[in-house]
């Protein structure tokens, strides 16, 4: 019985994918860079020194003490909810409550050398204040 079994499973377990699919960005056009970037656009910079920056805003904490970034984001988060600023593809979403629809993606841009684990500790400050999705900027600074 059991060898049965085992013959069911090995015959079975092929036929399970075994791949998963992406979308991988295309490459940048480098004739657009006199374009505005998005208002709505969040970047949290990690500096070499391991201070962050919002956008412009420099030194609004540091790797050790994401208190200042947080804080920051949920007042901006919260502007945000009383200025009614949605995301694009859930502005006609009424189903949804508000805090659902506003905007609140940021990316993470750090240097590659930064180890790991500094931008774990800012990626859960940035989740701690409510921003959803995250993503990772992966081009070099300079």
């Amino acid at each position: 019985m059991l060898l049965v079994v085992l013959i069911i499973f090995m015959v079975v377990s092929p036929l399970k994918p075994a791949r998963f699919l992406t979308n991988v960005p295309a490459k940048p056009n480098r004739n657009l860079k006199d374009i505005d970037p998005n208002p709505n656009t969040l970047v949290v910079t990690i500096k070499m020194d391991r201070t962050l920056m919002l956008n412009r805003i420099d030194n609004v904490g540091s790797v050790s003490d994401t208190s200042g970034l947080s804080m920051m984001l949920v007042d901006l988060f919260q502007k945000r909810l009383q200025s009614h600023d949605y995301r694009y593809e859930l502005r006609d979403r009424i189903d949804l409550p508000d805090e659902m629809r506003i905007e609140k993606t940021v990316f993470i841009k750090a240097p590659r050398s930064i180890p790991y684990a500094d931008v774990i500790r800012v990626l859960d400050g940035i989740k701690g204040a409510g921003a959803s999705p995250v993503g990772l900027q992966i081009d070099d600074l300079n």
